[in-house]
């Protein structure tokens, strides 16, 4: 067995170390820890996870592939920034995939389950009195991830989790000092109520309503950052 393959004395199968790598490497670029643009060392993120070189290096390949960082020969790995533009396309794609997500999961879920999402919906209005945004993060995932679950395609819930992590990134970095937590909230409520009311053609709509406003803040910040770019 290989070093990389063991932590400490337990043997731990090389897959789960690749997945824990993956999720941690990922979790530290949404959240800021590793900056857009940094650079990163594979010897270095190696001791901080401490997991071995060879799970972190396959978890940022799988993390290239999935446009968060760019394994550069004989420089290093850098973590690749995300544009308005960009977040706005994501954001987009989101509306699309989420939108049918809610749909499917009106049709399915039971009473205990419409009654799950809207606490979950209600839990987004408290964050603002609490640590701040990893509240409302927690909040906002757990919302978004237990309607997709309930949807019942395990495609769509994960290409729907790419995109909403993907996202998560210009909260932090842009949105969360004119987030409107109570906003949001009352578009979870919305969203939760049309579900549980098994109301598909509701539930999209509010879905993509919920997005568009996302998108359309994220405009008016690209719009701000024009009207203020000096003049060469």
């Amino acid at each position: 067995m290989r070093e990389d393959d063991t932590v400490g004395k337990a043997p731990i199968k090389h897959g789960s170390l690749v997945a824990k790598a993956y999720e941690d490497i990922k979790e530290k670029i949404i959240t800021l820890y590793f900056l857009p643009g940094q650079y990163l060392n594979e010897a270095a993120i190696s001791g901080l996870l401490q997991v071995g070189r060879t799970p972190v290096h396959q978890a940022l390949q799988r993390l290239e592939l999935e446009g968060l960082v760019e394994i550069m020969p004989r420089k290093g790995v850098v973590v690749l920034p995300d544009s308005i533009s960009e977040i706005i396309k994501i954001l987009e794609s989101r509306a699309a995939v989420e939108a049918e997500l809610a749909k499917a999961a009106a049709g399915r879920v039971s009473a205990d389950d419409g009654k799950e999402l809207l606490a979950l919906a209600n839990a987004t209005k408290h964050t603002r009195n609490g640590p701040g945004i990893d509240d409302f993060i927690a909040c906002d995932r757990a919302f978004h991830r237990k309607l997709a679950e309930r949807a019942g395609n395990s495609v769509l819930s994960d290409f729907a989790q790419q995109l909403h992590e993907r996202s998560i990134r210009y909260w932090y970095l842009h949105l969360w000092q004119t987030m409107d937590v109570q906003a949001t909230a009352r578009q979870h409520a919305a969203i939760a109520d049309a579900i549980a009311k098994h109301d598909g053609e509701r539930a999209a709509a509010a879905m993509r309503e919920h997005i568009d406003s996302l998108k359309g803040r994220l405009m008016q910040i690209q719009d701000a950052t024009r009207r203020h770019r000096p003049i060469r």
